[in-house]
């Protein structure tokens, strides 16, 4: 369905069309024309789908912008995702010149502050700071008709539950409300019943839910051997912008160090880091300064990059909604996208589950062998050699050159060029990934506490996953083709996230003080140019 159809005005219109849409996703067809209805809408979308504009373009509609009170409350579990929903709703409604201010926590209150008293019509923002900000008088949301709840299942998980139901009691109870979750627990469905009225339920069907333009593999592999065959597939598939999905902060700490040891450009968040540091590692993914990113599933949700070519699920993620959730940050805005899951024998339940959800079934992936993965690295540097000789100015540096040829062998010193192009050696390096306890067992014929509501029996946070150490993987290639990688990056949540990210609600309440961080400091670059490689699929029985 094309937006013209949906009776959006022709400023909306405009902006749409500068963003360069045309069709509505299925969550915005089916939301907008119930939104301007006045209707109340629980919805059930994946981050990806365009729910953003599904609220935002509607509301846009119809604020008065002659009016200077707070008109419309957007609710955001993570500062990431209130500052990226503040950014497209300014977008969207630049050419009405509407107002929209974004608050959360870990940022300095008074300017904040200031900011309000220039009259937003829209606010965006975490439960904490807005808490704050009530029982302060600077956020008065007596004439608010439209209340959003985005992302309410991370809400629910971050233990903001009481702190909306405190939000919604400051509101008109003559207003409109939206709900937003990628799975319906039971305490989310209780939110709906007691807050909203008649809500019409839209809900995106699972084929929808993932896309033909990521390809997914598993590899079933004991907990202590996933890292260094994570490190082997980097090397063989060589992505451009990776992100590495896990369940907990430690495990975000842990690989984060271990990939920059081994001489990846690799960066990890959680909620315990400063919200300065957060956004700086952000903004360094985004614009590719950094190759991989490490995350849980809650810090993630802030992410919209369009050009991310894998993601990697370090951890098996213990609810499948939560599985779409992750691998939907690639195959995005028409680009190809790899998935690959790392599944331990006693996993294989969850993985079963997945493939219900989605109903795509998961390809086996052989890992590749060590020297599998040093030839692709040899390939690499070769290629980065071959265009750093075109693209260099010879005679500058002749002299010293032929003073080099006379001291050494030639094919000595190409190998030593070769040898600082790669990371053989730093693969060797020893890496350490504290054991932790594994997924609860399915019961029941693949029915498992862990997926009881898709969030009950996960909240605390199952853990799977062995320190590092030897291991002999049998091998292939495995690999997309092309372009410069060294990124790494997983996010530790899922749901055991859910106690893990906390620090970040701690902050958000308090709105302010910093939180110690594991992660930093410089990171090692590494380069290498694009090779065609193609994936080693073993024959499933």
């Amino acid at each position: 369905m094309k937006f013209t159809e949906l009776g959006l005005s022709d400023a909306l219109l405009k902006a749409i069309k500068r963003s360069g849409f045309e069709e509505a996703t299925p969550i915005q067809a089916e939301t907008i024309p119930l939104v301007l209805q006045g209707k109340d809408i629980i919805g059930q979308a994946q981050t990806g789908t365009g729910k953003t504009a599904a609220f935002s373009l509607p509301i846009l509609e119809k604020v008065d912008l002659h009016n200077p009170q707070i008109q419309a409350l957007v609710v955001s579990p993570t500062r990431e995702l209130a500052i990226q929903t503040q950014e497209e709703i300014f977008r969207l409604g630049k050419d009405e010149h509407a107002k929209v201010q974004v608050v959360y926590g870990g940022a300095d209150i008074r300017r904040q502050i200031n900011s309000l008293k220039s009259h937003p019509q829209i606010i965006v923002g975490t439960p904490g700071r807005l808490l704050d900000h009530i029982r302060r008088g600077t956020v008065k949301l007596d004439h608010v008709k439209t209340l959003v709840l985005d992302e309410a299942d991370e809400m629910l998980n971050m233990g903001f539950l009481d702190d909306i139901e405190d939000i919604i009691k400051q509101l008109p109870e003559d207003r409109q409300t939206l709900l937003f979750s990628a799975t319906m627990p039971p305490e989310i469905k209780r939110v709906g019943v007691q807050f909203m009225t008649d809500p019409q339920h839209v809900k995106i069907k699972a084929k929808e839910l993932t896309t033909d333009l990521v390809d997914q593999y598993y590899v079933k592999v004991k907990d202590f051997e996933k890292f260094d065959v994570m490190t082997r597939l980097f090397d063989v598939q060589s992505p451009d912008l990776t992100l590495v999905f896990t369940r907990t902060k430690r495990r975000v700490d842990e690989l984060t160090s271990g990939l920059q040891a081994r001489g990846y450009n690799a960066a990890g968040i959680h909620g315990d880091l400063t919200q300065k540091r957060r956004m700086q590692i952000l903004n360094e993914f985004k614009t590719g300064k950094l190759d991989i990113l490490v995350a849980t599933d809650v810090a993630a949700r802030g992410i919209d990059v369009n050009n991310i070519t894998h993601v990697y699920n370090f951890d098996i993620p213990q609810d499948p909604d939560s599985y779409v959730h992750r691998i939907g940050r690639t195959g995005r805005a028409g680009h190809h996208g790899v998935s690959l899951t790392f599944v331990a024998p006693s996993e294989m339940d969850y993985m079963r589950e997945i493939e219900k959800l989605t109903k795509v079934r998961l390809l086996p992936l052989k890992p590749p062998t060590d020297e599998e993965a040093l030839v692709s690295q040899l390939a690499n540097a070769k290629s980065t050699v071959e265009d750093l000789v075109k693209s260099t100015d010879t005679d500058k540096y002749s002299e010293v050159a032929k003073s080099l040829l006379e001291q050494y062998d030639t094919v000595d010193l190409v190998a030593a060029l070769l040898n600082d192009l790669t990371n053989d050696e730093s693969n060797q390096t020893p890496v350490k990934i504290t054991p932790e306890r594994p997924l609860p067992r399915h019961k029941g014929g693949g029915k498992s506490g862990g997926y009881r509501g898709g969030h009950g029996g996960s909240r605390g946070g199952s853990r799977g996953g062995r320190g590092g150490g030897d291991h002999r993987s049998g091998g292939s290639r495995g690999g997309r083709g092309g372009g410069d990688h060294r990124s790494s990056g997983s996010r530790g949540g899922s749901r055991g996230g859910s106690s893990s990210d906390r620090g970040g609600r701690s902050n958000d309440r308090r709105g302010g003080g910093d939180h110690r961080s594991n992660n930093g400091g410089n990171h090692k670059s590494h380069s290498a140019s694009s090779s065609n490689r193609s994936f080693t699929i073993r024959n499933k029985d």
